[in-house]
């Protein structure tokens, strides 16, 4: 008879245990299927960081310390492009810039090189009275091109400005 009790419990706890982790994954899954959704419907730049893949499939090296990051893709059966905008200080900019294939003396002033449709997109601006620099880093499909802006009106504290472009 002990021996049955015993049994009975054990089975119980197996049984209420395989549906609480069934209950928190479906749960889990919810909660991911809505996050998803609400980027996808997203239609302008997003207040956080992209994901890590994001990041890393598109080739954007946000130093750590950042402030103020926002990010947007946008995606079709020709391109994918993620449009990323931080402040960051003199060395992050450096680190940057470094991590993308590029460096400080690549930078052109005087000008930008995201385009006007591509500013348009996610609403940004480019006026005439602040200290413009900016890059083109180019590589071969599938890897990205990226157009790197840089407001060093602050050289404390440079604006970032990418848009990164693929092929699929």
């Amino acid at each position: 008879m002990r021996h049955r009790r015993l049994a009975a419990l054990v089975i119980a706890l197996l049984v209420t245990a395989s549906t609480t982790y069934f209950l928190i994954s479906a749960e889990q899954s919810r909660s991911s299927g809505r996050d998803k959704q609400a980027e996808s419907s997203a239609t302008g730049l997003q207040d956080s960081w992209p994901s890590k893949m994001k990041r890393r499939i598109f080739e954007v090296p946000i130093p750590g310390g950042s402030t103020d990051v926002a990010y947007f893709e946008t995606s079709n059966w020709k391109t994918s492009r993620l449009y990323v905008q931080f402040t960051t200080s003199a060395s992050g900019l450096d680190r940057y810039l470094e991590r993308s294939g590029s460096r400080r003396a690549a930078l052109e002033h005087g000008t930008t090189t995201v385009g006007e449709r591509d500013a348009d997109t996610v609403g940004w601006s480019f006026p005439t009275d602040r200290d413009w620099a900016a890059t083109t880093v180019t590589n071969a499909d599938p890897r990205p091109t990226r157009d790197i802006t840089v407001d060093l009106t602050d050289p404390a504290a440079p604006r970032v400005y990418v848009v990164s472009t693929t092929t699929p």
